[in-house]
């Protein structure tokens, strides 16, 4: 069963279409996964290797312990004909190597792989991995293993410093807590440091992957606030709250996805609920810009979902930008057949405001319930995954989940 957290999910909608609606944009499913031995359930992002290959995580299926799949590490490259194959690096077995990925995988300057597992590892508490070639296959080495006291389920994916510091966030912690943790490597050891302690995240929220500008200050996000992380130079990090969500009719609450930085410093991220759509947290979800001034942070609604068929609501995934800052996203619901839509907010003219265009509706068979963040190419082309839909799918109700690329 694949986990579907904030957004609500209307699945009888779809059984009732099958054709595609006619669209001036393209959408190419480059793989369908079958949810055996492959993978199934991709819930993040992809990363590209520079050279034209994909690399992601699902969340299920591979070649686990008893016939049971805890999710793989997979690449997808072009076969020189068009098609794509897909490649599994690793299958989790569901022990001490960690199980059900659902964050990305990111790559150090020699080419390794790191990525965590939200369970696994001791008492299930998750890993910190590494994927490492040896020949012509990928080893894993299990960096940390999360033992409750210094978190517990990490959740939003890895960065990296330029001294290949490791930091992330988990889901759960001691009393209560969510963490935001740091790894550094010492010859070939591991070790973590909490360097931040969310307190009580069930109000306050659960938390998203982080984002670090080049002074090396951390943003991230929780449902209900965004935060900042700030190196004191002895070893400290001081946190700074920059935003708190109300939810109302003029805000957004549920954060969801990893914060994006410009040139400039503003940030930007998206609310699964809220906006001038809905009441309070029943609203359609926005999409917000964080932007600094003498007074502070100051929030900035760049668009209000609307949801129905010409529209999406629900984004569980950040943002990215173009070069002339037309922003690109998803929603895991609406749309025309309410399976969630690629989106695209064309930036203003002057002092206009962003519009929006659905640049894709998923229909299942094309995949459905996105809940990754884009990777946009040099060539305009978006790349992402969906969670569900594909090759099996009944109708808009099934299926292990796609890679897919949108051409706007």
């Amino acid at each position: 069963m694949k986990p579907i957290y904030f957004v609500c999910v209307l699945l009888c909608l779809a059984t009732a279409f099958a054709a595609r609606p006619v669209h001036a944009q393209t959408e190419t499913v480059l793989y369908s996964f079958t949810g055996g031995s492959d993978g199934g359930g991709p819930q993040s992002r992809l990363t590209s290797d520079g050279a034209g290959n994909f690399y992601g995580t699902t969340f299920e299926g591979g070649v686990g312990n008893f016939g049971v799949g805890y999710g793989t590490v997979f690449e997808l490259s072009p076969n020189g004909s068009g098609g794509w194959n897909e490649t599994v690096l690793y299958s989790f077995k569901g022990g001490e190597d960690g199980a059900n990925p659902s964050s990305p995988v990111i790559f150090d300057s020699a080419g390794n792989l790191y990525g965590t597992t939200g369970s696994g590892g001791i008492k299930g508490n998750g890993v910190v991995f590494e994927l490492s070639r040896a020949g012509k296959k990928w080893k894993e080495a299990v960096l940390h293993k999360f033992i409750g006291t210094d978190g517990a389920n990490p959740a939003g994916g890895l960065i990296m410093d330029a001294a290949a510091n490791l930091y992330g966030t988990t889901q759960n912690g001691p009393a209560g807590t969510a963490i935001v943790f740091e790894l550094s490597r010492s010859g070939g050891t591991w070790t973590e440091q909490v360097i931040y302690t969310i307190d009580q995240p069930l109000l306050v929220g659960l938390p998203n992957g982080l984002t670090m500008d080049a002074a090396r200050n951390i943003f991230g996000s929780t449902l209900f606030t965004v935060f900042e992380l700030s190196p004191d130079g002895l070893g400290a990090w001081n946190p700074i709250v920059l935003h708190t969500f109300t939810g109302g009719l003029k805000d957004g609450a549920y954060a969801r996805g990893t914060l994006v930085l410009d040139q400039a410093g503003n940030l930007y991220g998206t609310a699964a609920y809220g906006g001038a759509y809905g009441q309070q947290i029943g609203g359609y979800g926005t999409v917000y810009k964080l932007s600094h001034g003498r007074k502070g942070w100051t929030e900035k609604i760049l668009y209000f979902f609307k949801g129905g068929p010409n529209d999406g609501y629900g984004p569980a995934a950040g943002i990215v930008f173009d070069q002339a800052g037309n922003i690109y996203g998803t929603t895991a619901n609406g749309g025309e057949f309410n399976l969630g839509t690629v989106f695209e907010l064309v930036t203003p003219v002057g002092k206009g405001s962003h519009k929006e265009k659905v640049l894709w509706s998923f229909n299942g068979p094309d995949g459905f319930f996105p809940f990754s963040s884009l990777m946009l190419d040099d060539a305009g082309d978006l790349y992402g995954t969906t969670i569900a839909g594909g090759s099996t799918d009944q109708g808009g109700s099934s299926g292990n989940g796609v890679v897919f690329m949108v051409t706007p």
